[in-house]
């Protein structure tokens, strides 16, 4: 018997496996090439799962991308751009991507979306959220933390007005994005790797039973939601001036309050930080995030729940 309180999801039929969105991130890579070859550990009954690297020339390259970022540029604009001599390669790649996995926003599109990312930052294994009222989402981060107990795994919201960007597993209905860190750029490490491992399996673990009919009760979680992006000191020619406090580096996710160290110049000189509440940063000294302009993320910390839910066919 299903209570009033459940909500019934049309069950998953199809999930893709993003790798390589940027080409230097290579646990993503790692992974989905080896999927790609032996997929026996991400098969579950009834399900397709389907590994994919979405961009693999700056893949071949090991550089985050050829000619602009490609996981913000899913936009209606940039998917809808007519093909020219000098669009972008990104773009490009990116309605080739929709056309195969969406389009975006269409009953057609693929159901779940796993969009694998290493930072340089120590978030450890991040679970990134985009719709703070998808509740098959929010029921599945509830599952894979629960899996991953007593090991933390922070759940990232970036829905914001002005700070959410396109992102590539955005043309899925339940995009899904994995950051885990911290991995310097071109390099593979195997704790890192064996984060990213484990959530998708967990991931996956879900859908499946999710899809052999369990119900799953209305649940809560906390979560980071995104408030600000926070830059570099510069100088009038727009040369950074400070770099990040040793009290702040690697501190992602740890309180951060009215007086605390964030900023130290090259004199020695310590830039304070100035709010009116404690928040949360993250993304501290992403080394991707230079040329963004972006020394970290602030966030504040809320709790989102999620109505029960359960298979439409089950």
């Amino acid at each position: 018997m299903t209570s009033c309180n459940v909500v019934h999801e049309a069950p998953v039929q199809r999930v893709a496996i993003f790798g390589g969105t940027h080409g230097n991130e290579l646990s993503g890579v790692f992974l989905v090439k080896h999927w790609q070859e032996n997929g026996d550990e991400i098969q579950r009954t009834g399900l397709e799962v389907r590994p994919f690297i979405t961009n693999p020339r700056a893949v071949k390259k090991c550089i985050r991308y050829i000619d602009c970022d490609l996981n913000r540029v899913f936009d209606p604009d940039n998917l809808g751009r007519q093909i020219t001599e000098d669009i972008p390669y990104e773009v490009r790649r990116a309605q080739e991507i929709n056309h195969v996995f969406g389009p975006k926003y269409s009953n057609d599109a693929y159901d779940v979306i796993f969009d694998l990312h290493n930072t340089t930052s120590n978030m450890g294994g991040t679970l990134i959220l985009e719709n703070s009222r998808n509740n098959f989402t929010i029921q599945m981060f509830h599952y894979i933390k629960n899996a991953l107990a007593p090991e933390c795994c922070p759940v990232f919201l970036i829905e914001h007005p002005n700070l959410k960007y396109a992102t590539t597993r955005s043309i899925a209905k339940h995009p899904v994005g994995v950051e885990v860190g911290p991995q310097p750029q071109g390099v593979l490490r195997a704790d890192i790797l064996d984060k990213m491992r484990k959530i998708i399996k967990h991931g996956l673990d879900f859908v499946h039973i999710f899809n052999e009919g369990k119900e799953f009760p209305p649940c809560t979680i906390e979560i980071y939601k995104i408030m600000e992006k926070v830059d570099y000191p510069r100088n009038k020619n727009g040369e950074i001036t400070a770099v990040i406090h040793p009290s702040l580096q690697d501190q992602d996710w740890q309180p951060l309050n009215n007086g605390d160290p964030i900023f130290l110049t090259i004199d020695g000189e310590t830039i304070n930080y100035e709010g009116d509440s404690t928040v949360y940063p993250t993304f501290v000294n992403e080394a991707a995030y230079y040329e963004k302009k972006q020394a970290f993320v602030k966030t504040v910390k809320v709790k989102l729940t999620a109505k029960g839910i359960r298979s439409s066919l089950s």
